[in-house]
């Protein structure tokens, strides 16, 4: 069950709902799910799909993906599942606002995921105008994290999530829990609305640093989850050490939160790979 000390939201990083019943028979509790084009074209049915040579149209992926949701939403009713909109460099704002509009109708605890680039702020802008819960996605700098504070400005507490891709970070030689400790200490001047999200966690002592520096949520793919139940849950106290290794620090910038979310440098080239990555994926299950 949840252990008492801890505040962290748990998600689940994953496009299979039966990862999804297992996780929450092994910890007692989860609090929400997120899920992306890579994770869904890894899905076991979608894959047995292809494999047998019968890709989807367009209109076939989006019911399957709406499917899965639908399932995982049935598991965690009272939890976070977010849907990411299909993007790549060149789709622009109207388009993903159109797509996340309709995704958000499918359940009624959807958080959708809109890229940190020019055109995924601005569809995050209008999506709130219109209701919707945003989780912006493929962030690696503080500065990025401030750019997804100043567009959401006004936004309810827990309507807005920024999700920092730290195991990216780490692929490159940066240590990547550096820039969630700096995102939270930058977020401490503003009102609060943008809940911290840590994401692409790679290893069990990501998701215990993650938990030390008060993480609002931590998503984790299935296999550390699992570990970290089979642990008994542990929640790291003061004793707790996070070994950086051989990765280079990020050091914290002095950034104000009070400029025009286009004022900040939002660009990235793992952001820009994350997006082709995940688009390509996307499209690989498409005839």
């Amino acid at each position: 069950m949840r252990p008492v000390n801890l505040k962290t939201r748990i998600f689940l990083d994953g496009g299979d709902p039966s990862e999804t019943k297992e996780i929450i028979g092994r910890l007692g509790f989860l609090d929400g799910q997120t899920t992306n084009p890579t994770l869904i074209s890894k899905n076991p049915a979608a894959r047995r799909r292809i494999e047998q040579g019968k890709k989807f149209s367009k209109e076939e992926v989006l019911d399957f993906y709406r499917d899965v949701v639908l399932e995982i939403s049935s598991l965690l009713p009272r939890g976070s599942i977010s849907v990411e909109v299909y993007a790549d460099a060149s789709t622009k704002a109207e388009e993903m606002l159109q797509e996340g509009r309709e995704m958000f109708s499918w359940i009624p605890n959807a958080q959708i995921k809109f890229p940190t680039i020019s055109e995924g702020l601005k569809a995050a802008e209008q999506a709130l105008s219109h209701g919707l819960r945003v989780n912006m996605t493929l962030c690696f700098t503080q500065e990025q994290a401030a750019a997804v504070y100043a567009a959401t400005k006004g936004a309810k507490k827990g309507a807005v999530f920024v999700s920092p891709f730290i195991g990216r970070l780490d692929d490159k030689g940066e240590n990547g829990m550096d820039l969630i400790y700096n995102i939270i200490g930058m977020y401490r001047e503003g009102d609060g609305h943008v809940e911290v999200l840590t994401a692409s966690v790679r290893s069990i002592d990501h998701l215990l640093y993650a938990l030390k520096l008060g993480s609002d949520i931590v998503t984790a793919p299935f296999g550390i989850l699992r570990e970290w139940g089979d642990r008994g849950l542990p929640v790291p106290g003061d004793e707790y050490s996070y070994d950086t290794g051989s990765l280079k620090a990020i050091p914290i910038k002095d950034i104000a939160l009070t400029k025009d979310w286009s004022a900040y440098d939002i660009s990235h080239g793992l952001t820009d790979k994350g997006l082709e990555r995940f688009s390509s994926d996307w499209n690989s299950l498409i005839a």
